[in-house]
């Protein structure tokens, strides 16, 4: 895969004293790392943070990652007196702004925010990616899922799952799906596999345009996010069939998830996760994971992601090295059944 340029850094607060990556050859990343991480292996732990931590973000400014951060950002700017500074380094889906957090200081200076579209689907979608999703990170802990809210154009004449799997198996090929990108894009294939019927998958650029489209009536049917599609679905512009996570959702929870219209296990949303690079010393992902945990266990935290459609997860770092594992092991057969392939 072709080197990606990084685009210059995009910092929410002051950039006094932080320092951005940018491209270096690879002995002298790994001579800098080196360096960094035995500094990170001295510095007492009780001194951690000294500094602003830096949370690369590989998605663009005023998304679901940005105000996951700003939430956490505002908890840990109380007990720990320090900033956690946003750096957006967005390109090929994610691509860009992992391998940075990859090659990062393993100082506990500079984390990222992943999903599992990043580290899940991209392992498959990508013929080969610029580090190891598995051995080249040190996750810290998933922030939480935000589920997929399977929903139609409200004259399509369906209003339970069971009615949509019979009328696409009268119509095959005939209902058009937008995806707003390749989370949702696999989250289509994946109901196409599971209910063994054959829908036209759409991919827009963004979810708000695939949403657009379904309400116009352009595509018959998308998987959204629930809080940005509830006003929809409210108003009557959009009819919510189902929820695409394990349980139903509290900001519609009259809406049943996918598994209870008979196909259990199934599971299709976005989760979010903190990770450093694989060299971060034991003791700062530990005081990471008990800190972010902590701030995601307090009730005004969790009323927040819970009024966005966030269930908050705060696994371990193993358990989150477990998702991740199982993220792409769940993918690789859904994207190669597609035929699916990052250009």
């Amino acid at each position: 895969m072709k080197s990606v340029a990084t685009a210059p850094p995009t910092f929410w607060v002051g950039e006094s004293g932080v320092r951005s990556s940018g491209n270096s050859s690879s002995s002298a990343s790994s001579g800098s790392t080196g360096l960094a991480g035995a500094a990170a292996h001295a510095q007492p732990l009780s001194a951690y943070p000294a500094k602003a931590i830096r949370v690369i973000v590989p998605f663009g400014p005023g998304g679901p990652s940005d105000f996951l951060v700003r939430t956490l950002g505002q908890k840990i700017a109380e007990s720990w007196g320090q900033q956690l500074v946003v750096d957006h380094r967005t390109g090929a889906n994610g691509v860009v702004g992992a391998e940075l957090m990859a090659r990062a200081a393993p100082d506990g200076y500079t984390i990222g925010v992943v999903t599992n579209g990043t580290h899940g689907i991209n392992a498959s979608l990508f013929p080969k990616l610029p580090f190891d999703t598995i051995k080249d990170f040190a996750p810290v802990t998933r922030i939480g899922i935000a589920p997929y809210l399977l929903i139609a154009h409200p004259q399509l004449p369906v209003r339970t799952v069971k009615e949509l799997i019979a009328l696409a198996r009268a119509r095959p090929g005939e209902l058009v799906w937008s995806a707003g990108g390749s989370p949702s894009q696999l989250a289509a294939e994946l109901f196409k596999k599971t209910a063994g019927v054959n829908l036209i998958v759409v991919p827009y650029k963004g979810n708000s345009p695939a949403v657009t489209a379904t309400i116009s009536g352009e595509v018959s049917l998308s998987f959204g996010n629930v809080a940005q599609s509830m006003p929809q679905v409210k108003a009557g512009r959009l009819r919510a069939l189902a929820i695409g996570g394990l349980k139903r959702s509290p900001i519609l929870p009259d809406v049943p998830t996918v598994a209870e219209n008979g196909y259990p296990g199934f599971e299709a949303g976005a989760w979010y996760g903190l990770l450093g690079p694989a060299a971060m010393p034991r003791g700062i992902v530990e005081r990471q994971h008990l800190e972010f945990t902590r701030i995601l266990n307090l009730p005004d935290v969790r009323q927040r992601l819970s009024a966005e459609a966030y269930d908050v997860i705060a696994d371990a770092p193993e358990q989150f090295a477990q998702a991740i594992r199982a993220e792409v092991a769940k993918w690789a057969p859904i994207v190669r059944q597609a035929g699916l392939r990052a250009e």
